[in-house]
Formats: structure tokens, C-alpha cells, sequence
């Protein structure tokens, strides 16, 4: 395959892929969508034990709302454009990825806003207002594409050609400063939050090897972490094997 012809090489973004994780997960946000449309007691229900209620997540332990939440939606124009951004921008990191990789960064921008959206609702707004959307990941998702492809046009409001790195930035503004704002409805406390979590996925320093199907320069908390607890078990077996030789007398390997 010629370079130009990778996904990350395009100047424009064209019709995206549906890659494995990017489809059930537009699947998956659209059948809990349409199953609430008919069944408002339904709704209710998921509403109050699965959207994410800061006061809930302290006081009464429903810590699975940090994930939840992300599957749930307030009206078709919001379920829409989340799902149709995720697909735009989240199909061509699927596929340099990998789903498995994927999936991980999803979450963990997705989770990692939540708590931004607990600990910011406790110190400045109300903790029991209910937070929905999967906005928090996307907007990690968005932050990807303009750190990976940086110089990728895009079509603002499928109208004006931007650079991805400037249409990025100015969604992030708007989203800062609407955070200064109450009763905007919108809980921009997780658009940032999905953005500062995806920073910390993409550049957490690690000592690794590339490998197909990754992103030269992108890094895995995930990985890192499974990297350093194989090194401390290596060195531990090493040092080990280092005292038993001294007790049978025998010196230590030279390496």
C-alpha cells in the first residue's frame, strides 16, 4: 500500500470505515436510544441507576456510572452528532490502532471524564445534577486526530476546510469558556476532562517497541503499566537466582 493511500496520510477526511468497535459501539448507543424512546419508564429507570450522578457515585457507591453514562442520551439531535462524530474521527484511530487499543483509550477518556464531571460538580456546580453523553470520550477521540494528524483538513460544519489542530482548539475554547457558564446544559466539565485524559493516554512516557498497527509515538498507560510489572518480575527472579548461586558458591552471571 502507498503511503498516500494510508488513512493518516489523506489531506481530507473522506468516508470513513466501520471498523469493529466504532460499529457496536454506535449500535450498542442506538438500541438503548430507540429501547428508551418507547419505553419512557424505561428511561426513567436507566436515568437514575446508570447516568452519571456525582452525589450518587459518593454517597451510595455506583461507581459503574463512571462508564455508564457514556451510553446514554438526552435526544436524537444529541445521540446524532456524538454518534456521528464517532464515527468521522474515531474509525481512522480504530484502524491504526486496533480495536482492543482502541476500546482502551475510549474508556479511559470516557471514565477519566466522568471523574472530572464528579470532582468539579462537588467543587463548583451541583452534584446532583445527572450527566449523559459519551461527548467526553469524542472529545478525547477529537484531541487524538489532532495530535496524530495534526494538519488533516477538515470541513467545519461540513462547510469551511480548517486544519484538524485548529478545529480541535477551537472546540476546546468554546468548551472552556462555556465551563464559566451555569445552566448551559451542556456539562463541558466533561468535554475538557476527555480531552486532558487523552492527552495523558497519548504522551504517558514509556519504554516500549513499535509494533503493527500503532501509531508511531502514541503511548498506553495500560501497556506501560504491564511493561514495568514484567521488568520488576524479571529483576526480582533475577536477583533471586543471584543469592542462590552465592550460596552454592558459585559467582553471578555476566551479562
Amino acid at each position: 500500500m502507498a503511503y498516500s493511500d494510508r488513512s493518516y496520510a489523506r489531506s481530507y477526511i473522506g468516508v470513513p470505515g466501520f471498523p469493529t468497535a466504532i460499529k457496536w459501539l454506535v449500535i450498542s448507543n442506538v438500541a438503548i436510544f430507540v429501547a428508551e424512546w418507547f419505553s419512557p419508564s424505561l428511561a426513567a429507570f436507566l436515568n437514575y441507576y446508570f447516568a452519571l450522578i456525582p452525589a450518587a457515585v459518593v454517597r451510595l457507591g455506583f461507581v459503574w456510572q463512571l462508564a455508564t453514562y457514556l451510553f446514554l442520551h438526552g435526544g436524537i439531535w444529541h445521540i446524532l452528532f456524538n454518534m456521528l462524530a464517532l464515527w468521522m474521527f474515531g474509525a481512522d484511530i480504530e484502524q491504526a490502532w486496533g480495536t482492543r487499543r482502541f476500546l482502551q483509550f475510549y474508556f479511559f477518556c470516557g471514565i477519566g471524564a466522568g471523574v472530572c464531571v464528579v470532582v468539579l460538580n462537588y467543587l463548583f456546580s451541583n452534584p446532583n445534577i445527572p450527566t449523559i453523553g459519551a461527548s467526553g470520550a469524542i472529545y478525547g477521540i477529537l484531541l487524538a486526530c489532532a495530535i496524530l494528524w495534526p494538519d488533516r483538513i477538515v470541513l467545519m460544519s461540513f462547510l469551511f476546510p480548517i486544519k484538524m489542530k485548529y478545529f480541535v482548539m477551537i472546540f476546546g475554547a468554546i468548551a472552556f469558556l462555556n465551563s464559566f457558564s451555569i445552566n448551559t446544559g451542556v456539562s463541558e466539565f466533561a468535554h475538557l476532562g476527555g480531552m486532558a485524559f487523552a492527552f495523558v493516554f497519548l504522551k504517558t512516557p514509556r519504554l516500549r517497541r513499535g509494533s503493527r498497527g500503532q501509531a508511531p509515538g502514541v503511548t498506553n498507560p495500560f501497556t506501560a503499566a504491564g511493561d514495568a510489572y514484567r521488568s520488576w518480575k524479571l529483576a526480582r527472579a533475577k536477583r533471586k537466582f543471584q543469592v542462590y548461586l552465592k550460596k552454592q558458591g558459585k559467582g553471578p552471571w555476566v551479562n
